[in-house]
């Protein structure tokens, strides 16, 4: 039997894809609403279980990149940062690079007028020092919101599991208690 998740989630809202979650005031009511038996109801709520579990390791995976991505886009912006300094102040830049694993070089670059970065796909681009720096400042500006975003939704999230996991509890007591009744009844009769 297929179920309909607006059958459980009717007037619930929903956060950038992820459905919301109702709380179940009445099981007995929620159960006539949405049409299911208590089996169907608690099949369908721990499907859901499942469902916010895999987009909350979505998600996860989305804000680790992100944690990693923003240190790096400011070593960049610190590397153009000093590019600048140093063109500033009319000095050659003198640094170490790697030829060879274990193996460095010491360079002398007189000319630093630009900067080379990677975007990504195996392709990279030669900016000015102003643009890489308008670059770089909005992709970090960019990735720190998509950061503030992603840890709302993975809060949004997780009280979804929260209600969810509730009504699960809630469902699965209410059929507990409606077995103990009806067992009560038929034992005087017996």
């Amino acid at each position: 039997m297929e179920i309909s998740p607006s059958a459980s989630t009717a007037g619930v809202t929903e956060r950038r894809g992820i459905p919301g979650a109702s709380f179940v005031e009445d099981v007995e009511t929620y159960l006539k609403q949405s049409g299911l038996d208590v089996n169907s109801s608690l099949g369908f709520l721990q499907e859901r279980l499942q469902q916010y579990r895999v987009v909350e390791m979505k998600l996860l995976a989305q804000q680790r990149d992100l944690q990693a991505k923003i240190p790096d886009i400011e070593k960049c912006l610190d590397v153009v940062a000093m590019l600048e300094a140093k063109k500033t102040a009319g000095e050659a830049l003198i640094t170490d690079f790697e030829v060879a694993e274990g193996i460095y070089s010491r360079s002398k670059v007189e000319d630093n007028d630009s900067v080379c970065l990677w975007l990504g796909a195996n392709v990279m681009l030669e900016y000015s020092l102003e643009e890489a720096k308008s670059l770089l400042e909005k992709n970090l500006e960019n990735a720190k919101a998509s950061l503030e975003v992603l840890v709302g939704d993975l809060q949004f999230l997780r009280d979804q599991v929260t209600i969810t996991q509730v009504t699960v509890a809630r469902v699965y007591n209410w059929d507990v208690h409606q077995r103990r009744t009806k067992q009560a009844v038929k034992e005087p009769e017996s």
